[in-house]
């Protein structure tokens, strides 16, 4: 994620900056945009130019950038579109509350007539537990090493999938204990990404729902590193990890 000091960041603009061979290459844009209700607001941007509503990693990064770059105090809340969350930042380790996860159709959203746990999809030879946690994510339980699966070809279908109204994250997981997942990550507007803190979120939560995991903290692992989503019986969620500064670059127009 990048920070950018362009009066206006048009959908053309971000996939120009997010672009991995022509611009600095990112999985997205976060802007510091006015808030009413927060002591900060973010806007999301995907790198198809899109929005999105609510982003964990981008969160967790966007509180360390607001420590180091705004003079931010430890502990403060950020409004995103969907909603205000508390951020906390201490030397090693960011913490977010990411609100609770739900599974009523409606507010994922998936067009089904009742709770989407192991919804057999019609067209490709897999079920999926829909599952929303500000936006929406599309949960695959593989008994199989993902990595052995089509995955990302089954990922962009499902991004898109019509059962979706506004697309949807994918993830795809293999259950390592009751205490551990593995994940691969289709990311709506982006695609593959080695990491996501709300896909890690929303994977912990139809675990749950599943049984497959405890609640409790669960160590979240992907390409990229491992996060700790902590959850209770009711599924109320909170994401912690570590941040780094990887690069920084200056924007000409």
């Amino acid at each position: 994620m990048e920070e950018l000091t362009a009066a206006s960041l048009s959908p053309e603009l971000v996939i120009r900056v997010c672009h991995r061979h022509t611009g600095a290459g990112s999985d997205g844009i976060l802007e510091l945009v006015d808030s009413n209700v927060a002591d900060f607001g973010l806007r999301i941007h995907n790198p198809d130019g899109s929005q999105a509503e609510k982003s964990g990693n981008g969160l967790r990064i966007f509180a360390r950038w607001l420590v180091d770059h705004r003079e931010a105090c430890s502990r403060f809340t950020v409004e995103v579109p969907a909603g205000v969350v508390k951020c906390s930042v201490e030397p090693d380790l960011i913490t977010v509350g990411m609100g609770t996860g739900t599974f009523e159709p409606s507010s994922v959203p998936v067009s089904t007539d009742s709770e989407a746990i192991d919804y057999p999809h019609p067209e490709l030879p897999l079920s999926f537990s829909a599952v929303g946690i500000g936006n929406p994510h599309c949960v695959v339980f593989c008994d199989d090493p993902v990595d052995s699966l089509p995955w990302r070809e089954w990922g962009e279908r499902l991004e898109s999938d019509p059962l979706f109204p506004n697309r949807t994250n994918v993830q795809f997981v293999n259950i390592l204990s009751n205490c551990e997942v593995d994940i691969r990550i289709w990311e709506r507007g982006a695609g593959e990404t080695m990491a996501s803190g709300s896909s890690s979120c929303a994977v912990v939560a139809a675990a749950l729902r599943k049984g497959l995991v405890r609640d409790g903290e669960i160590s979240v692992r992907m390409p990229g590193g491992v996060l700790s989503v902590t959850i209770n019986t009711n599924y109320e969620i909170t994401l912690a990890g570590p941040v780094k500064l990887v690069g920084s670059f200056d924007f000409v127009e």
